[in-house]
Formats: C-alpha cells, structure tokens, sequence
C-alpha cells in the first residue's frame, strides 16, 4: 500500500495544489507511488445549515470548531497506524527527522483548523499531535498540510529521480546545505567558485562541507550548536 495522506478539511478543493504538479504529481497521479485522500469536515455537521464551530467557552473573539464534528469526520476514516497530525501555530516544529520517520509509515492524517482552532477536548481525546512548519500564524491549516506531505512523499522511493541528490540535503546531517552554480560561468560579473571546475572531486567534495559548516554557523546557530554537541566525544 502506497504512502496515503487524507486530510480533513473545510477546503478540499484547496487539494492538490502544488502537490499536483512536478516529480511528486507525476507519482501520484501517474505511478501510484503515493495517494493523496481529502475529506470535508462540513459533511459531518448535524446542523442543517452545515455550521461546525461555535463560540469560545469564557468568551472571547472568533468561533472555534466543534470536538463532536471533528471527531465524526476522523472516526469515519480508517487509522491504518498513521499518525494524527493537527496543523497549529503553538505545535512542535516540523523537523526532517520527523519527516523522515512518518515518510517510512503508511502515511499521515492531518487536520486542517480554521477560525480560533479545534476544541481541545477531541485532539486530547483521538491523540493528534501538534505540528507547527514555522513561527507564524496562518488563516488555516491547509497550506501548512501541503507541506507535510510534500517533505514526506519526496522521501517516497521512486518519487525523486535521485536517490543521491537527499544524501546532501539540509537537515539531513544536521547541517544546511552548500550553494549550487550551473551555467553560465559568468553571471553579471559574479564567477562560479573555481574549485568546482577543477575536477578535483576530494577539493569539491572539501569545498562544498565547508560552506555547509559556515552557512549553518551563520543562518542556523541552534542547529550549529547540536551539531557541535554531536560531535563530542561520547563517555562510556
């Protein structure tokens, strides 16, 4: 069984998006190497006019969605061991390691909130986990979604055309990754680096761990850190 994502959404017709297109399109629509399910929250309201959020308990601005709608709408999707993913603002960080370890299950379930968020009481009760992409607020989950899935089913063998091109990858290693150049060789007055047209594969290969160390120096001093704490030798 192919890597399955199925999202609950207000907004199915948000899907595919950028999922849709490129070598992660192709596999999904072409070769079944993943699949990509949208549910809408909506069908699940017992209200006549299809309303699934209601006002926040001790007051306060907005609406937030109902647990007993959610909750409906999960329940009618088989589990099949995926994670529950909820899309939040105040989640853990989405991490590459993380990534890594949903991309070898059979897939992820993810909840896209909207107006003031979900009620608490159905994310403690189904066990969904929080996931944040950045330290931003967005009018919905949606967005965020499309970007799980993306890291997640890029990781899906067969989907990238080379395997070789994730081993140098940022976060892989805990490190970003080094610049690229391609042609011209010369671009308003700015050269590629020499080293990489000297065909010395021990010189690039040398170059290129350099500039991943000094970018993530530079950009990253949280993840320089780690990868500093890494590094020490171990006690027994």
């Amino acid at each position: 069984m192919p890597f399955t994502a199925t999202v609950l959404t207000m907004f199915p017709e948000a899907f595919p998006g950028p999922l849709g297109v490129s070598l992660i399109g192709t596999a999904w629509r072409e070769q079944d190497l993943w699949r990509l399910e949208t549910l809408d929250i909506r069908g699940f309201s017992k209200d006549k006019r299809g309303f699934l959020d209601d006002t926040p308990a001790g007051g306060g601005p907005g609406q937030v969605m109902r647990a007993d709608v959610i909750a409906a709408a999960l329940d009618s999707v088989a589990r099949d061991d995926r994670p529950l993913l909820y899309m939040s603002a105040r989640g853990r960080p989405l991490t590459q390691a993380r990534v890594a370890d949903w991309a070898k299950g059979a897939g992820v379930i993810i909840l896209c909130g909207r107006f003031e968020g979900v009620d608490q009481r159905v994310l403690d009760a189904r066990g969904f986990e929080e996931v944040a992409v950045g330290d931003a607020v967005l009018a919905g989950g949606e967005a965020a979604a499309m970007v799980v899935i993306e890291a997640c089913v890029r990781l899906a063998p067969g989907v990238l055309g080379q395997a070789a091109s994730l081993i140098e990858e940022s976060f892989e290693d805990g490190l970003l990754e080094h610049p690229q150049y391609t042609r011209p060789r010369t671009f308003e007055g700015l050269e590629i680096p020499s080293v990489l047209l000297s065909g010395d594969h021990a010189k690039v290969a040398a170059w290129r761990e350099q500039q991943r160390r000094e970018t993530t120096r530079e950009r990253r001093p949280d993840l320089w850190s780690a990868h500093l704490a890494n590094q020490q030798p171990k006690g027994d």
